[in-house]
C-alpha cells in the first residue's frame, strides 16, 4: 500500500466515523397574543420545524425541546417584554410578527438576540419559510438558531458591514448543513456557546 492510498483510507474512515451528536436545549415558547392563521401554524409544524430538526440532526446536532406558553408585552418605550423564557436554553419564540422595536417595518422572518441574559430567537410565522435557495434563502429556524450557536448574539451593536457579513456567513453555514450535512464548525462553536450560557 502506498502512502497516498494509506492517507486516502484513513481520511475515508474518519469521514465515515459516526459523530456523537451535540445536544442543544431549545425552549419553544408560543406567544399567547400571536394572531397566526391555522395555515401558518400548519406550515410551521409540518414543514419548517421538521426540516430544521432534520438539517441539524444530519450535521450532528440534536435539538432537545421543551414547550411553554408565554407572551410578548411592551414597555412604554416599545421595547418587548417576554414571559416564559428559560435561562440556559435557546428560547425559540413563535409569534405572528417581529415587534417594531427590532423590525423597523422590514417584515423580518426572525431575529435573534439576548434579552435580560437569555438567548432569544423569535420567529414570525407570517414570514417564516423552509429552505428555498442555497446561500440566499434558507430555513428561518436554522438561520436564527445559527445566530445563537455561532455566537453572533454576543456581539453588541455591530457595524452595518459586520451585520451584512454575519447574514452571509449564517446562510453559508445553513446551506452547508442543508446540502452537505456539514456541521463540524457549528458543533465546535455551539459547544463554546453552551458553556457560555451555562455560566450566565
Amino acid at each position: 500500500m502506498t502512502r497516498r492510498e494509506f492517507l486516502w483510507s484513513v481520511s475515508a474512515i474518519a469521514a465515515a466515523a459516526p459523530v456523537r451528536p451535540l445536544v442543544v436545549h431549545i425552549h419553544r415558547v408560543t406567544d399567547s397574543r400571536a394572531q397566526c392563521t391555522p395555515e401558518q401554524w400548519r406550515r410551521f409544524w409540518n414543514r419548517i420545524w421538521p426540516e430544521a430538526v432534520r438539517d441539524f440532526s444530519r450535521g450532528g446536532i440534536q435539538l432537545r425541546t421543551t414547550d411553554a406558553a408565554g407572551k410578548i408585552g411592551r414597555t412604554a418605550a416599545g421595547r418587548p417584554v417576554f414571559t416564559g423564557l428559560e435561562r440556559g436554553a435557546v428560547n425559540l419564540i413563535l409569534t405572528d410578527h417581529i415587534p417594531m422595536f427590532w423590525d423597523n417595518g422590514r417584515a423580518l422572518a426572525g431575529v435573534t438576540t439576548i434579552v435580560d441574559g437569555s438567548s432569544v430567537c423569535m420567529i414570525a410565522l407570517s414570514e417564516a419559510h423552509g429552505n428555498q435557495i442555497p446561500f440566499l434563502s434558507v430555513n428561518t429556524c436554522v438561520h436564527e438558531l445559527l445566530h445563537a450557536l455561532l455566537q453572533d448574539i454576543f456581539v453588541s451593536r455591530p457595524k452595518w458591514y459586520q451585520a451584512d457579513g454575519r447574514e452571509l456567513r449564517i446562510d453559508w453555514y445553513a446551506s452547508r448543513l442543508w446540502l452537505f450535512h456539514d456541521g463540524s464548525e457549528i458543533r465546535k462553536s455551539a459547544r463554546a456557546y453552551l458553556n457560555r450560557i451555562s455560566l450566565r
